[in-house]
Parts: C-alpha cells; structure tokens; sequence
C-alpha cells in the first residue's frame, strides 16, 4: 500500500523544482545509479551522505525489479520532504508509467487503480537532468539534441528528446543515431556524444540506465552508475563531485563502492 498522503506532499515538492536542477557548488555533488527496488542500498547512501555538506542526486528507476520498491520509493520520497535542497530525484524510464506502459513493471502492476493513477501523476513531475557548475550534466540516459541547457526545462513528456533522456543508451562506436529504439531505447554513438557535448560545453555525462555500458565511455567523459543489486552481485557504486575539484573527464570524480 502506498501513503497517498506522502505522496501528495513530495508531488508538492516536485511542483516547485525546474525540469534541468542547477547544483551548487559548494556542496560535494553525490551521483547515485539505479537503485531498482534497492532500499538497502538507498538506505546506506543516506546514512553516508545525507547531510549539509553533500547534494544527492539519483539518475532514476527506483522501482521494479528488485525486493523492496514500495519501501525504497517510500525512503527517497520521505527524504525529498524533509530537505528537498538536499537531494534531487530525477526521471529515470521507470517513473514514466504516465507517459507509456513498459516491461517489467512489476511495482506499478500491483498497485491499485487508484494508486497508480496518483502516482504516475506525481512521478511524471520529476526533473529531467541536473547541471553541475564544473561542467557535468546529470540523466538517466542519453543526451538530449538540443543548443542550450536551458532547453531542457521546455522538453515535453514523450517527446523525441525527452526519450533520449530516460530511454537513451550508448554505443561505443562511431555513428549518430546507432538504433532507433522502435522497442523503446534508442541507442546513440561517439559522434552524436562529442558534438552535442562541445556544443553544451560540457566535460562529462553521468548516467544509468544501461547495465551492458562499461563504467567509462567516450574517453572517460561518459560515466555509468548502478547503484542497485537489482541486475546481479555487482559493486554499487556512486560517484562523488568535491566543490574544488576540476574536471575532464569522469575520472575526475571519486567513484566509491558501498
């Protein structure tokens, strides 16, 4: 069962935040990846880092697949409340049940009517990506085509870039658009990511959303977070951005292992 009344408090939240969030800089920026029904995990990100010195950002998909998304979705929603400067949960393909249906679904299907109606609502506010000042953009997947970060705040639910975002993944190799993703994710190569990075001046993307992706792409300048047990015993990892750090590429971020 979900608490319809914290759900209706953190959808009061998400109305108030932008679709691109601007990180601070003073503050050591934590990525988190996919955490898919992970509670334990999501729990030990914020024991560690959940304070006033850190921002946590989660890349998306904190539902289905694994063992508790009720109660992970529940610990991140309650978190967001209690201090929404300090954590910021953008969309991942997974919270986009409003937009269109997609496998597995295992989370949203055993919700009642009711409770899907109000949360697929709610989750459909989430911010799309958040910008780091030293150059680093945060997605759950791909890049969108567009000429100026500010675009992102007017990209609609559903539309070609949107889907990049929450549905991209990457090929290493060169080429654009690698594969249209008539199954639902679009695959993107080396020259679509450098041109649309020099273009946003950029340094580094960070995601998720693409267990097969190697934690480094492009050079370094791709980074690729799990941060969820939920594809297999692999390390969950986040990726920490200190206030003075200058950056190149991904290897510039201190990648830790919970």
């Amino acid at each position: 069962m979900l608490d319809l009344a914290l759900v209706a408090e953190f959808r009061e939240v998400l109305a108030r935040e932008p679709r691109l969030i601007r990180l601070p800089l003073e503050r050591t920026a934590v990525f988190v990846g996919d955490t898919h029904g992970d509670r334990e995990a999501s729990e030990e990100v914020l024991r560690r880092y959940f304070d006033a010195a850190h921002v946590l950002v989660f890349l998306g998909d904190y539902v289905d697949r694994g063992p508790d998304s009720p109660g992970n979705l529940a610990l991140l929603m309650r978190a967001k409340v209690a201090h929404p400067e300090r954590i910021f949960l953008l969309m991942g393909n997974h919270e986009a049940w409003a937009v269109a249906p997609f496998v597995p679904a295992d989370f949203w299907r055993a919700l009642s009517p009711r409770e899907e109606k109000l949360l697929a609502e709610t989750l459909a506010l989430l911010p799309f990506a958040a910008f780091h000042p030293a150059g680093v953009l945060a997605v759950h997947g791909a890049l969108p085509d567009v000429d100026e970060l500010e675009e992102i705040e007017h990209v609609p639910l559903g539309s070609a870039n949107w889907r990049k975002m929450t549905w991209g993944d990457w090929v290493d190799g060169p080429g654009y658009q690698v594969d249209p993703g008539v199954w639902g994710r679009p695959a993107y190569g080396r020259d679509y990511f450098f041109e649309v990075m020099e273009r946003l001046g950029l340094r580094v993307l960070v995601r998720a959303h693409q267990p097969d992706a190697p934690l480094f792409l492009f050079g370094g300048r791709c980074l690729t977070l799990f941060t969820s047990h939920a594809y297999g015993p692999g390390p969950r990892r986040v990726a920490l951005l200190p206030p003075a750090a200058r950056v190149r590429s991904g290897t510039d971020l201190a990648i830790q292992e919970l």
